[in-house]
């Protein structure tokens, strides 16, 4: 039943994302900065047609529409402190791309891997960049069309003066071998863009972050070097 414009409007999943990583922690804060994450969107039943995804692989990116789900706080305030600032600066919610807002709703652009046209469950699409959590309500799924979506000279607020500072990574070759190559060389990429909460600098604490259904545990030295300390298989 259609909603009134000036009202709510009731939206439901049309599918649900799957990818490595099963908690917050660790979750590149955009799309894109780490190219290589697989991911993969499932669909509900009522959506499992091919002739919906029709043409859709003609295209290289796709925008997605979510739900910040596991996000059990709310938009409290017009001002958030975002990571890109160290945390302390506080800029307008709709001036970034916090979670914390008054509908919990996410964006991100991906790019198309493949599609698998026939599984159990219907047609899968297959992507790579994705910033979210395994589990991830998926609300719509649109092209990325590069004659409307991209503008280069746009200029993009405080991110245009913040660089991405990055880690150095060290994985034991002991401890490397836990993973595919693949997967280690996605992980090294995860790690460098440092998954501490950005109030937590503390060299000595060991942090543990759950990829590929593994638990892996590291610490930063103050130098800015992440050491991979072990890499322990999670039993469900």
């Amino acid at each position: 039943m259609a909603s009134d414009i000036r009202g709510s409007m009731n939206i439901q999943p049309i599918a649900y994302f799957h990818s490595p990583f099963t908690s917050k922690f660790g979750i590149p804060k955009q799309s894109g900065l780490v190219k290589d994450i697989e991911g993969s969107i499932v669909f509900e039943p009522e959506y499992r047609s091919p002739d919906a995804l029709r043409g859709l692989d003609r295209y290289d990116f796709l925008w997605l529409i979510w739900a910040f789900s596991a996000n059990p706080h709310g938009a409290t305030s017009p001002l958030v402190r975002p990571p890109l600032l160290g945390g302390n600066t506080k800029m307008g919610v709709f001036a970034t791309r916090s979670p914390f807002r008054p509908n919990p709703i996410g964006l991100s652009s991906v790019r198309l891997q493949r599609i698998e046209w026939n599984t159990d469950n219907g047609p899968v699409i297959h992507v790579l960049g994705a910033d979210l959590m395994d589990g991830t309500p998926i609300y719509d799924i649109k092209p990325y069309v590069t004659k409307v979506d991209c503008h280069v000279e746009a200029r993009s607020g405080f991110v245009d003066d913040n660089s991405i500072n990055r880690l150095t990574v060290v994985i034991p070759p002991s401890i490397a071998n836990s993973l595919p190559q693949e997967k280690l060389n996605t992980l090294v990429q995860v790690l460098e863009l440092d998954p501490r909460p950005q109030y937590q600098n503390d060299p000595q604490k060991v942090y543990g972050m759950p990829f590929e259904s593994h638990d892996i545990r590291f610490s930063v030295s103050p130098d800015s070097i992440l050491t991979v300390i072990e890499i322990v298989p999670l039993h469900n």
